[in-house]
């Protein structure tokens, strides 16, 4: 077996603890995912307080749409972080360098395909979600700038998939601070100084992404090893994009359908008005904190697993779940019941209005509180990706949570039209899908070991 050298960003996945380096792993992880929300909190902080409640609901109003095309590329990046990791936990250097640049190609394509949909679309869906006359038009104009960024927007998702792959959450994290603190002063220029409301925010977005993803892609060039970006060598290995497929694919086929309860959660709730939907939005936001944190111990599941499960460490793949679920239920539980403790004082950086602030205290007190269940189960998911199982984890997940959410909305919610209804659909539903993953993982790992002769 060849012998490698280890650099002080890689983390050494498969020997040694492992409670400090999936803490060493999760938490920069955390921070950049805390940090790009307080980045994006930035643009709808600046959007409520100087351009009115109209322009904060059409911000509100894109994400679930926005999620629902764009997450069908973003699970592709999970089938690149799996692969990758498995590559390197085994030393196949060559399939590294594959993989590495058949990801990095489709990025691009995907990119373009997705910026095409995106800006053509844009007014037809939110017609669809059945979004006010009085936002619509700001919606779309927000769609559309943004959108045009989904090329390089998806090439720093792939390369830091790839990076997260050989233990390196770092430096994405320098990257993110920096392109941030550009969105923020880009944000207050556009919007305070040019008075360019939605418009000014989403191309404050999408150009601090530009930068993000430039440092990513300078990062994989100057590396040295096999993970390297070459130009030169951008080409589609049609035989590791396959098995990108096979694993991400499902990924972002659940995520896209997941999207779609979303969108019709956010129709739903765009009936209410758009004081509610100001409220939701700001609502949702600050619950962002909490799920990014969680879906760093997620993120941290599958990339142990998959280095793993290319060692042969089959013994360890059983403690990186123990432990992952800890310390996500842990993360969980403080930080949900820490934002419904301190919302109202939260809230009213989104906006001054009192009705605003008290639609976002009942979303967050119905879905902050049991917000660690959703971590437990995204855990669950990301442990069996990482063993290789796609199709399985995508199925349970949109039976139990996406299936029974659109149920929800055309039974209990017909029945009894509040927000209170439609918001207790998801804890119910990822306890429900939690209890099933887990059974799930057991089975999986059983037959692992069987297949392994260590049963």
């Amino acid at each position: 077996m060849k012998k490698r050298i280890r650099r002080s960003y890689e983390i050494d996945m498969c020997n040694g603890p492992l409670f400090g380096k999936i803490m060493l792993f999760t938490l920069p992880l955390m921070l950049s995912g805390i940090l790009q929300l307080l980045f994006n909190a930035a643009d709808v902080v600046v959007v409520g307080r100087f351009a009115g409640n109209e322009a904060l609901a059409a911000v509100g109003s894109t994400g679930a749409l926005t999620n629902l095309l764009v997450n069908l590329f973003i699970g592709l990046s999970v089938g690149a972080n799996v692969l990758v990791a498995r590559y390197y936990g085994a030393r196949a250097d060559e399939d590294v360098r594959a993989t590495v640049h058949t990801s990095m190609l489709f990025a691009v394509a995907g990119g373009v395909v997705l910026a095409i949909i995106g800006i053509t679309a844009a007014r037809p869906l939110l017609l669809l979600m059945d979004t006010p006359e009085n936002v619509i038009g700001h919606s779309v104009l927000y769609m559309r700038i943004y959108f045009v960024g989904m090329p390089v927007m998806l090439v720093f998702n792939f390369g830091s998939a790839i990076l997260r792959a050989i233990g390196d959450t770092r430096r994405p994290l320098f990257y993110l601070i920096i392109a941030g603190v550009i969105n923020v002063v880009l944000n207050l220029f556009f919007v305070i100084v040019l008075h360019m409301g939605v418009a000014g925010v989403a191309l404050a977005t999408v150009i601090s992404q530009c930068v993000s993803t430039a440092l990513i892609v300078i990062c994989l060039t100057q590396s040295e090893g096999c993970f390297q970006l070459q130009l030169k060598r951008l080409r589609m290995d049609w035989d590791k994009f396959k098995k990108i497929a096979a694993i991400g694919l499902p990924a972002g086929i659940q995520g896209s359908l997941f999207s779609i309860s979303n969108v019709l959660i956010q129709s739903s709730v765009n009936s209410f008005g758009s004081i509610a939907m100001a409220g939701n939005t700001a609502g949702s936001n600050v619950e962002g904190f909490v799920y990014t944190s969680m879906n760093s111990v997620h993120q941290t599941a599958v990339s142990f697993t998959s280095q793993n499960l290319g060692g042969k460490k089959y013994d360890r793949i059983r403690m990186i779940l123990l432990e992952c679920l800890l310390s996500v239920t842990v993360i969980g539980l403080v930080m949900g019941n820490g934002a419904v403790l301190a919302g109202r004082e939260i809230l009213g950086f989104y906006s001054s209005d009192p009705e605003v602030v008290a639609y976002g205290l009942q979303r967050m007190r119905i879905i902050c509180m049991p917000y660690f269940l959703c971590g437990v189960m995204d855990v669950l998911v990301g442990c069996i990706r990482g063993l290789g199982y796609a199709v399985m984890p995508m199925i349970v997940s949109l039976l139990g949570a996406c299936v029974f959410r659109v149920i929800w909305i055309y039974t209990f919610f017909q029945w009894n039209r509040t927000l209170r209804t439609l918001y207790i659909s998801y804890p119910i539903s990822w306890g429900v899908t939690a209890a099933v993953h887990l059974i799930c993982f057991f089975v999986v790992y059983g037959l692992l070991r069987k297949k392994a002769g260590q049963a």
